[in-house]
């Protein structure tokens, strides 16, 4: 399978013109891909007053990304600040070409931004399957907590997931940690991460230096995408690393054995 990781600058709370700008990235993508990952709310950037700018359920952002999947006959995944029944969510959209589509409400709000007083966290764990793979889906502050993330393994049933795709915004003077954890979500679950991440500075003035990257269940990093650059990179993905290593390496049979149940927070 071949991905394409997208990190790009975002304009502050303008969804016409980053659409306009990702559509512009998303049609100069010329090698094969089945996935095309766009960075956490995309449309808007991490802003904390989505009454100003935040689309409808199934609106204007939804529909351009089911019109862009077909076109391109790929996956296109990102988030935007949804409204739903006066409630605003951090909602993951995964757009297949065929207009199917699955969503995630990013689950551990960012409290220190001020994003649980603006925003509803989701309470269902996504997991989408996809021309023979599994994925889970996380958005940013997500990748901080390994029991959210955490795969599972029977012989009857085999691995919960085997790519993890966390999308950020998240600050460069947290970029050491953000590399970290996506090599550690990697390994401890014996799965790929897409990690992908914005570049440049929001409207409150922080900064994001990307490092966005590809990890194996080995912990490399497959993307040649370098820190602060805007670039569109597509890069394969061997799913038979994945499987030789993980019957080689049987870790997942030690793993420890428990179940998340919903939460009402």
């Amino acid at each position: 399978m071949k991905v394409t990781l997208v990190q790009s600058p975002i304009y502050w709370e303008d969804p016409a013109a980053n659409r306009k700008m990702f559509e512009e990235k998303i049609r100069q993508i010329t090698e094969p891909t089945e996935i095309i990952v766009l960075p956490e709310v995309f449309t808007t950037g991490f802003t904390m007053e989505p009454a100003g700018c935040a689309e409808p359920h199934q609106g204007e952002t939804f529909q351009w990304m089911k019109r862009l999947a077909a076109e391109k006959n790929a996956v296109i995944t990102g988030s935007i600040a949804t409204e739903e029944n006066g409630k605003y969510y951090n909602r993951l959209i995964w757009m297949q070409p065929d207009g199917k589509h699955f969503q995630y409400d990013k689950k551990h709000l960012f409290t220190f931004a001020g994003e649980t007083k603006n925003f509803t966290p989701g309470k269902e764990k996504v997991i989408v399957e996809y021309k023979g793979w599994k994925f889970l889906l996380l958005i940013c502050y997500d990748l901080r907590f390994p029991v959210w993330s955490k795969n599972n393994y029977s012989s009857e049933k085999g691995f919960d997931y085997d790519c993890i795709i966390n999308i950020a915004n998240w600050p460069a003077p947290r970029s050491h940690p953000w590399r970290v954890l996506l090599m550690a979500r990697a390994i401890e679950n014996q799965a790929y991460v897409i990690g992908v991440n914005r570049i440049g500075t929001d409207g409150k003035g922080m900064e994001h230096s990307g490092d966005s990257a590809l990890i194996s269940p080995l912990g490399e990093n497959f993307s040649n995408i370098m820190p602060n650059e805007e670039k569109t990179e597509t890069i394969p993905m061997p799913r038979c690393q994945l499987d030789d290593f993980r019957k080689k390496f049987r870790v997942a049979d030690d793993w420890d054995r428990f179940e998340i149940f919903r939460s009402e927070k």
